[in-house]
């Protein structure tokens, strides 16, 4: 990484221009150093940097109250709940106890499929649910980077799922059709996924900068594109051989992730591929040159401009590395789990994603924390639904109100009375607005 030549003490090009808007007190007034008076409408980026700039309590309190809100809506639909509501005022603690016993349902029935089975015989199947959320997680990191990387270029990369599907046609044809020794076959699959998502997040980023096409339409009308082309090769010889169409041959064992801790637990070396991924994203973003440009261009475009950074070929070259991550999300199913190519290979990994990255605030180790978090949910609703008799659904409307608490901090805020980011203070704010004042 080139040292910065700017002497120390004095603005860099990108700052001096990001500070040139004025004092903190004509800021809140919108009232510009020049005299004149500029929209302070809110634009979409600075609604994004509000949500990654949320605090770890306040995501932890998030993901609490949209537990809290699942299990609520667990109780609201019991029919015991409903029985004993009937005669709530002849015998109230029916009532309570039905719904006390609800909530007990829906939180044990979610650590028993996420975390560790108590109830189970043996010990293989006590541990299975810890090591099921873990394989779950794999994909949802993966594309969580993806997707974090593009935001903190200051790009909605929502066409994860559709770089996911070309990953996992280009990954699953190298594991069909190529033979080659064990350790090389797993290395050239991987790469082959990773290519494919690569030239797939490519399109939208060569759109974007030479033609400013918008990111966000042309990476959804991509996930169709792709979804069709996936429809179509599940129904060629070179994958499905002399089966059937919607679903491909399965890999070559030489191109499998190997089972970590072996048969009957499907904890694959795809944990260590997402682990050592989110190091790369780490590294990339806060100690490289592109890491900088690309924060740079994120942040102000016109200020990184003027410092030098060719925010077009940072365009380009974030979409595909984002595409290339998602590209490697799909060598969790392909490669790990069901090692086949099949229509559903996608799931909902791409839009997950999403979620993962706002939760994760666009930093490595929140995705990682945020794709175990998911992943967890996910190996715990089997269990809820079969154990306590709870629709699966509650699962994914807690995610969904995860999503939501996350992308409108101010709801939140207002419903634990958290002070906001504006009435937080530093002994330095408070230095410059007495300067301010005096002056």
């Amino acid at each position: 990484m080139t040292q910065d030549p700017t002497p120390a003490g004095d603005p860099t090009p990108i700052a001096a221009d990001m500070h040139a808007a004025g004092t903190p007190a004509q800021e809140a007034e919108g009232q510009p150093e020049d005299g004149k008076r500029r929209d302070r409408r809110p634009s979409g980026q600075s609604v994004m940097r509000e949500i990654m700039a949320s605090s770890g309590v306040f995501i932890f309190f998030a993901i609490v109250l949209a537990l809290i809100i699942g299990a609520i809506l667990v109780a609201a639909f019991n029919p015991r709940v409903h029985e004993t509501a009937s005669y709530l005022f002849a015998r109230p603690t029916d009532f309570f106890f039905e719904v006390w016993q609800s909530f007990r349902g829906f939180f044990a029935s979610l650590f028993r499929g996420a975390v560790f089975d108590y109830e189970a015989t043996s010990v293989p199947r006590m541990v299975k649910p810890i090591t099921e959320s873990i394989t779950n997680s794999v994909p949802l990191i993966l594309a969580g980077l993806s997707v974090a990387v593009a935001f903190r270029a200051g790009l909605f990369n929502i066409g994860a799922q559709g770089q996911i599907i070309i990953g996992a046609l280009v990954g699953g044809y190298v594991g069909i059709a190529w033979q080659l020794p064990p350790v090389l076959h797993l290395l050239v699959a991987v790469l082959g996924a990773a290519l494919g998502g690569a030239i797939w997040g490519a399109i939208p980023g060569i759109l974007k900068a030479r033609a400013g096409a918008n990111e966000v339409i042309v990476t959804i009308m991509l996930n169709s594109v792709a979804l069709y082309l996936l429809s179509y090769f599940l129904k060629t010889k070179t994958y499905i051989g002399q089966g059937f169409a919607g679903k491909s041959e399965q890999i070559t064992s030489s191109a499998a992730f190997p089972l970590i801790l072996g048969s009957p637990f499907r904890l694959h070396y795809g944990i260590l591929l997402a682990l050592l991924a989110a190091g790369f994203v780490w590294w990339l973003l806060e100690r490289s040159t592109l890491g900088f440009e690309i924060r740079a261009a994120g942040a102000n475009p016109a200020a990184a401009r003027t410092a030098g950074v060719s925010v077009n070929r940072t365009i380009i070259v974030t979409m595909i590395i984002a595409g290339a991550l998602a590209g490697l999300a799909a060598t969790g199913p392909v490669l790990g789990t069901e090692r086949f190519v099949s229509n559903g290979v996608a799931a909902s990994f791409g839009f997950d994603a999403i979620t993962v990255a706002l939760l994760g605030r666009s930093k490595p180790l929140g995705v990682v924390f945020a794709g175990l978090l998911f992943g967890a949910l996910n190996a715990g609703a089997a269990t809820m639904q079969a154990a306590a008799q709870i629709p699966v659904d509650i699962v994914q409307v807690s995610q969904a109100i995860i999503v939501l608490f996350i992308a409108a901090p101010p709801l939140v805020r207002w419903l634990l009375r958290l002070p906001g980011p504006e009435r937080r203070t530093t002994p330095r704010s408070r230095v410059q607005k007495k300067e301010v004042a005096a002056a």
